[in-house]
């Protein structure tokens, strides 16, 4: 707000100094970002997206993010009707760029399998980017998602992933149980591990080590159901 105070007196220079006291330097005020309508959207998910990467899941808010972008604290709302949209944009985006990420890695020559590729870039990123995997695999998104969603088929690649590695000669369903035992005793080890609550008696046992048994383990597996075929 602006306030003039014109004072009575010989001297000219005194009204001038405190209009110029009282109003702001044009420099100091800031003009509210705009954004296309798009492009705003792309940039919530990109800074909620490093907000996880950095602090978790729980850091992500629209009033935050609005401050950070610099718009208003209603601009997110026109894009995601709450939090768990968001969140749900978020993960479908860094399930989408984690299985472009580990296929990259797949396609480079390796003395190791491709599942044992697969696990150990997964293990990687568990124990190096835990914010990311929690929202991914340790929240309740997936639960609530219909199974023609964006989400659920981002998360559902990363699965075929996995199936990809199994003897593509076994029949579906073997393959899929293989490849679904293997899954899940792999996120049971990355998950015990970030958290450091593999039991104490085998903490002379590496996760590494534990994740190339459970590599072993699989693949003979894998020889055995192509033997009964």
């Amino acid at each position: 707000m602006l306030y003039i105070i014109t004072f009575h007196t010989s001297f000219p220079n005194v009204k001038q100094n405190v209009v110029d006291y009282y109003m702001p330097a044009k420099s100091a005020i800031k003009a509210p970002r705009t954004y296309h309508h798009g492009d705003l959207r792309d940039a919530l998910i990109d800074a909620a997206l490093k907000l996880v990467e950095t602090e978790g899941p729980e850091a992500v808010n629209f009033n935050a993010l609005a401050k950070t972008l610099g718009v208003s604290q209603a601009a997110p709302y026109r894009h995601f009707a709450d939090r768990e949209a968001l969140l749900t944009a978020v993960a479908t985006k860094a399930f989408q760029t984690t299985s472009a990420n580990f296929r990259r890695k797949l396609k480079r020559k390796s003395t190791r399998s491709k599942l044992a590729q697969l696990a150990h870039a997964y293990l990687n990123f568990g124990l190096n980017e835990f914010g990311i995997y929690r929202l991914l695999y340790m929240s309740r998104l997936l639960r609530h998602a219909d199974t023609n969603s964006d989400l659920y088929r981002a998360a559902d690649a990363g699965f075929d992933l996995v199936l990809e590695t199994i003897d593509t000669a076994l029949d579906d369903m073997t393959r899929r149980r293989i490849a679904l035992r293997f899954w899940t005793s792999l996120h049971g080890a990355v998950m015990l591990a970030e958290q450091g609550i593999l039991p104490a008696r085998i903490h002379q046992i590496s996760v590494n080590e534990l994740v190339d048994e459970l590599i072993a383990d699989t693949e003979r597996a894998i020889t055995t159901a192509a033997k009964g075929h």
